[in-house]
């Protein structure tokens, strides 16, 4: 099978490569020809805003698949927003050694879902504690906003920029900017300024 490797990190992309080169199964394909893979293997320390634009614009190619080797996700709305990006199968990069790199592949391309247990349960956590946000009545305001993105975006307001806010919510600057791409996603807005205006608007910070 045809596979592609996407990785911003060279040390990582060869890693990757040198353990897939060794399977008869699977053919590895040059960057020109990457759109035309059966799988695509994004290889990355953590989904931040360049890794979930590289995964949004997977999703819309019909002809491959998207599989995901991870260094670590810093919370559970960094998973949720590796699923929701198309992500079919994940694997720890601690634990990619070629049989495991290989079932993956295979996995992917068959249309399977592979999630390693604890992050299975990571992300239902995640979803439960989103949805009892969403219907607990003496708090509307979660039904749009988690707290924490409640939280960043009045610091945004306040004129803070992504050091500041990082700073204020002991939270690293990649997290910081994470959360309020989630929220401007998630919400269709245009930028931080649109968030801010919506989240005023509608009584939510």
């Amino acid at each position: 099978m045809t596979v592609a490797v996407y990785a911003s990190d060279p040390i990582l992309r060869v890693g990757v490569v040198h353990q897939l080169r060794q399977r008869p199964e699977i053919e590895l394909v040059p960057d020109t020809e990457a759109d035309t893979a059966q799988v695509s293997l994004v290889t990355v320390d953590s989904v931040d805003d360049e890794t979930a634009a590289l995964l949004y614009r997977l999703r819309h190619n019909p002809d491959t698949r998207t599989g995901l080797v991870v260094g670590t996700f810093e919370s559970g709305d960094a998973l949720q927003r590796a699923i929701e990006c198309g992500v079919s199968a994940v694997l720890r990069r601690a634990e990619a050694d070629q049989d495991r790199l290989l079932r993956l592949v295979l996995a992917i391309a068959n249309g399977e879902g592979v999630l390693p247990g604890d992050l299975l349960a990571k992300l239902l956590d995640h979803m439960g504690s989103l949805q009892r946000s969403a219907l607990d009545p003496r708090s509307v305001s979660l039904s749009t906003l988690t707290s924490r993105e409640a939280d960043m975006l009045r610091l945004v307001s306040e004129g803070l920029d992504t050091a500041e806010i990082a700073r204020k919510t002991s939270y690293s600057e990649r997290t910081v900017k994470n959360v309020l791409h989630e929220v401007i996603t998630r919400l269709q807005l245009r930028n931080r300024t649109h968030a801010v205006g919506y989240a005023l608007r509608n009584g939510l910070i």
